[in-house]
């Protein structure tokens, strides 16, 4: 019950800024958004419907044509996630003076708060609706990523809007857009993504006890061999932090000059010594 509250808390915060963002930046300064908040944002340039209303409206009908895609929980988190977004989009609407006027910190602040809303409900399990459900439906039935889909539905909205808004408040919107993206991967990811190593070394153990003994983290050695020589190899591989890299850079320099290095981008770690 404390997880459930504690994610149904998260999803109203997260549709507060995320109504903020929209109502106080984007709508003021004549910006547009991707996905289905972009459309009621047009509809509400073109004919002055309400964005809480028309967001719930077309969201419902996507949850209908979609509700077998999701599992039962994040489908109770999604429609919630639409619920309290449509909500605070409506209670918000013309209530306070805008923030700015000015379209490029408009543009930037409407990402950024818009991208921490969307990540914070995704942060509870759940989503947004619009864009998300959306991408499932072109997956299953077309084949399309998920990620490619999401993609161009966006893009799709923000080009069409350009008829409405302009194309100078269309550049704003994708700079909007882009920030927004990068805020959801900080508040969904954290803003310390890990790294993964992998070395290649003649002096495996070496690099090994020191990671463990002066750096205090794991190593699994893995055992292999070059596709050339056939020669037998030990590869280590590591989780650390971002800010521990560049000190296991050094250690493996002073160890061994000649390691072969390959460092990767970890967007999550589970497990001992990260999340749980």
């Amino acid at each position: 019950m404390k997880e459930h509250l504690k994610n149904i808390l998260l999803i109203m915060v997260g549709a507060l800024i995320f109504a903020a963002g929209i109502n106080y930046l984007a709508i003021p300064n004549k910006l547009s958004e991707g996905g289905v908040i972009g459309i009621t944002i047009v509809t509400y340039y073109y004919w002055g419907w309400s964005p809480g209303v028309i967001n719930f409206a077309i969201n419902a009908v996507l949850i209908v044509t979609g509700y077998k895609l999701l599992d039962k929980r994040s489908m109770v988190y999604t429609i919630l996630g639409i619920l309290f977004c449509s909500l605070f989009l409506y209670l918000t609407e013309n209530k306070l003076t805008p923030v700015t006027t000015n379209p490029l910190l408009a543009a930037i602040f409407a990402g950024l708060l818009v991208g921490i809303g969307i990540g914070l409900v995704f942060l509870s399990g759940g989503t947004t609706g619009g864009s998300a459900i959306v991408a499932r439906l072109f997956n299953k039935y077309f084949g399309w990523t998920l990620g490619n889909a999401m993609l161009i539905f966006d893009v799709v909205v923000i080009l069409a809007s350009s008829f409405i808004i302009g194309i100078e408040k269309t550049m704003y919107t994708f700079i909007a857009v882009y920030i927004g993206a990068r805020a959801v991967d900080y508040i969904v990811d954290g803003i310390n993504t890990k790294r993964a190593i992998t070395i290649i070394s003649r002096h495996t153990n070496a690099i090994a006890d020191k990671i463990t003994g002066e750096m205090k983290r794991g190593a699994t050695v893995l055992h292999g061999h070059g596709a050339y020589t056939h020669d037998p190899k030990e590869v280590l591989y590591v989780v650390i932090g971002k800010q521990e890299l560049m000190r296991l850079k050094s250690l493996v320099q002073e160890t061994d000059p000649e390691a072969f290095v390959v460092i990767h981008e970890v967007h999550e770690v589970l497990g001992r010594g990260f999340s749980k």
